[in-house]
């Protein structure tokens, strides 16, 4: 690996075998910090985007800090149900995988936008696409043990869903939905966690989340990363409560790859409010574990993606 004073020192412990890893979203932000860490931790990693330009630029910003990396790429429209099962697909024809990290997200905007099947775009991003796409890679990570860490975020802290209408398909508010699509990534992976269990299953399910990670505390990578003028808001103050999404990532990584990982975990900084720090497990508020509000999630999801988890068919 080159030289970078930017790279994360704290590295997840492992048993020194290379593992094959897909990212979603691994072309720019969090995902792209999380595949070029672990690329220097010497896994393999599939960057699993929609666009294949900003993978080839990922992958030439990867292999120029991480020389020798082991990179393969996967076109993966998240929100559109069709490419995420033809996806599936080719995955399955890549070999062995050993873990995912469902990374990839739509942050919310003051309009409405939908996925190519009609559904909300930021719930059906962050959560239905990944659902999905969950269900039909399951027997891959089955068949290696595997993993599948889910990305959490702290705004599950100030939203519920709403219990007749779970995807969000009637009134709309950005910033209110993006939290709710998290809050719904939370719950479907620690409900998944439960399921697996209960079937007997080898692989583990994990919520992880960056804390407070932003571009303008980042180091740059100018092939992936938009320059960009720091906010005024960014002050000195602020730095000692944010951190940039190369620190954000780190949490992400060890949830992946981390021996001392155990499935249900929540994984996150380990600081003040856990905004910023090292990796540790984490509390996430009751609501993400409430199994009622999970099972009502799970089945209107199922319903939408048209994809059914057989858990009991994996082992």
């Amino acid at each position: 690996m080159s030289a970078d004073a930017s790279t994360p020192a704290d590295r997840p412990a492992t048993d020194g075998r290379q593992r094959t890893v897909v990212v979603t979203g691994a072309s720019a932000g969090l995902g792209y910090q999380a595949a070029e860490q672990l690329a220097a931790a010497g896994h393999r990693v599939v960057l699993a985007t929609r666009n294949p330009e900003r993978a080839a630029a990922a992958e030439r910003s990867i292999r120029q800090h991480v020389p020798g990396a082991a990179l393969d790429h996967l076109h993966l429209d998240l929100a559109d149900l069709a490419s995420v099962r033809a996806a599936a697909t080719d995955l399955a024809d890549r070999g062995p995988v050993h873990a995912v990290l469902n990374n990839a997200g739509v942050v919310g905007s003051r309009a409405r936008h939908s996925t190519a099947q009609g559904h909300e775009l930021q719930i059906g991003t962050n959560h239905l696409g990944h659902f999905a796409w969950t269900g039909l890679v399951l027997p891959l990570l089955q068949a290696t043990g595997g993993r599948v860490v889910h990305l959490g975020s702290i705004s599950h802290r100030w939203v519920t869903l709403d219990r007749r209408d779970p995807l969000g398909a009637g009134r709309y508010n950005g910033y209110r939905q993006y939290a709710r699509s998290k809050l719904a990534v939370m719950l479907f992976g620690f409900e998944l966690a439960q399921r697996l269990a209960d079937a007997g299953s080898a692989v583990t399910s994990v919520v992880a989340h960056p804390g407070l990670a932003l571009d303008a505390l980042t180091p740059p990578r100018p092939e992936v990363t938009v320059a960009r003028e720091e906010p005024a808001w960014i002050g000195a103050g602020q730095r000692w409560v944010a951190q940039g999404k190369d620190a954000g990532a780190v949490p992400l990584v060890h949830a992946t790859t981390g021996d001392d990982v155990r499935s249900g975990e929540y994984w996150g900084p380990d600081g003040w409010f856990q905004l910023r720090g090292g990796a540790a497990v984490v509390p996430a508020e009751p609501r993400a574990h409430d199994r009622g509000e999970a099972a009502r999630l799970w089945a209107a999801s199922e319903a939408a993606s048209g994809v059914a988890f057989a858990l009991d068919a994996l082992v």
